[in-house]
């Protein structure tokens, strides 16, 4: 059986960001644990206007071809670690509009936060997770918080995010509880996709 495939969104898209760090070091984490196969989607590749379609993907298909294609990548995988910035007690404009413009694609996958910022992202990554719940996705309750002091120690130098232990070990909680989420959403995915195909 195949790995699940599982995409960590760079929730970010400013010059001089600090999302890459985390999203490098949690995709090594990840990649170590030998039960996925994992893909960085950086929203920079994915250049979505501000939503303008006539409908939500709720009820209708897209009609941007770069929605379309993000559609498509999403569609394709098993489950998602979103690395969200906090800015100003939320998640950024690009994050939250790169959620709308998909619907279904969501539906019944598993997603993880990696949140860094004011109080360590914690208020963005509440939002993400209702935002999710709407989106049918399953948020799960263990995630990783970059607080300041961290945040600063990495930026300046002084510090590697794989050098802060308490990060690793919130890190590998939450990959033992995601990974739980990913083999049993796939597996119920696949029992409805098998009983569709019999009917």
């Amino acid at each position: 059986m195949a790995k699940p495939r599982i995409g960590i969104i760079i929730g970010s898209t400013r010059p001089g960001r600090f999302a890459d760090k985390p999203a490098e070091w949690i995709s090594a984490r990840a990649k170590a644990r030998g039960e996925f196969d994992i893909e960085l989607l950086d929203l920079r590749d994915y250049p979505l206007p501000f939503f303008e379609e006539r409908a939500s993907p709720a009820w209708g298909p897209s009609e941007n071809a770069v929605a379309k294609r993000w559609q498509q990548k999403i569609d394709s995988l098993d489950g998602f670690i979103i690395v969200a910035a906090e800015y100003n007690r939320g998640p950024t404009a690009a994050l939250k509009n790169a959620l709308d413009y998909a619907y279904r694609e969501w539906n019944r996958k598993p997603v993880a936060f990696v949140g860094y910022g004011g109080v360590g992202g914690a208020r963005a990554v509440e939002q993400l997770r209702l935002h999710s719940i709407e989106l049918q996705m399953s948020p799960i309750r263990a995630g990783v918080h970059i607080l300041m002091p961290d945040f600063l120690a990495v930026m300046q130098g002084d510090k590697g995010l794989a050098e802060l232990d308490h990060l690793n070990r919130s890190a590998d909680d939450m990959l033992a509880q995601f990974g739980w989420w990913v083999r049993a959403l796939g597996a119920a995915r696949e029992r409805d996709g098998a009983a569709d195909q019999a009917a």
